[in-house]
């Protein structure tokens, strides 16, 4: 059974026809699914929608493009909120978007904080920013509390030093398109460990649905691509995997 580490199943090209997504996440053999907040207005949707789903995990947090939402009120909510998820996320820093660094930086380490006090991972997305982010983490000694690189898109060298911080990393279907070049790499020498796996969905589809939404029915197609890249199969990239998953969020180990 494989594990969904990342789905914004509250999206609106999800979020409508839950039941048939979910449904087809369990034929195709996706087990547990995790669902990452981006903004406050979005956290009580994630509430209702893991109380509703059986196996679908709630984490929260203020994606870096909505860094400027992350006021004192947001931080106590989220604090109050990451006492029961298995993660605070998704959170991190992204140069391409217009909030002011300062912001982000501010936004980020707060959260960090956050999920130290809560004694949960992060989910971390950087575009752009890796620099300020290693060195923020480093600051923030992300190590005591632990976390995922979300769909990773840095070099093997940045990844070499996230390991070293003991981020997991998280492949994405990006590896799966013929042109891409930097995912295949990282995919064969990430530590068997700290491998992850995850749809973004309903972004970053695997090649055989471009042009569909993505959803957690088709991480397959990434496991697949994966374990043809390490040299192994998929049954036992799956079981790697979900024992990952399952050491790093805690929370999701209740059934």
């Amino acid at each position: 059974m494989l594990t969904d580490t990342h789905c914004h199943l509250d999206a609106p090209p999800l979020r409508g026809r839950l039941d048939e997504v979910l449904a087809s996440a369990r034929h195709a053999g996706v087990d547990r699914i995790i669902i990452p907040g981006v903004a406050p207005e979005g956290w009580d949707e994630i509430v209702h929608l893991s109380h509703r789903y059986p196996r679908v995990f709630a984490a929260f947090g203020i994606h870096p493009m909505y860094a400027d939402q992350a006021d004192e009120q947001a931080l106590a909510r989220l604090a109050g909120l990451a006492r029961d998820a298995v993660a605070v996320g998704e959170i991190g820093l992204d140069y391409f978007c217009a909030v002011p660094r300062p912001v982000q930086q501010a936004a980020f380490r707060a959260q960090l904080r956050v999920a130290a006090e809560a004694g949960v991972p992060v989910q971390i997305h950087c575009r752009r920013a890796f620099a300020d982010l290693l060195a923020i983490l480093r600051e923030e000694n992300i190590s005591r509390i632990g976390g995922v690189m979300h769909a990773f898109s840095g070099s093997a060298e940045i990844m070499a030093e996230c390991l070293k911080l003991g981020l997991h990393i998280a492949v994405s279907g990006v590896v799966t398109r013929p042109n891409a070049v930097r995912p295949p790499e990282i995919a064969r020498i990430i530590p068997a460990d700290q491998l992850l796996l995850e749809t973004d969905a309903p972004d970053m589809t695997p090649n055989s649905r471009h042009g569909c939404p993505n959803e957690p029915a088709f991480l397959p197609e990434t496991a697949q691509r994966v374990a043809e890249l390490r040299g192994t199969t998929v049954r036992e990239l799956a079981a790697q995997t979900t024992r990952n998953a399952l050491r790093l969020f805690r929370r999701i180990d209740t059934i």
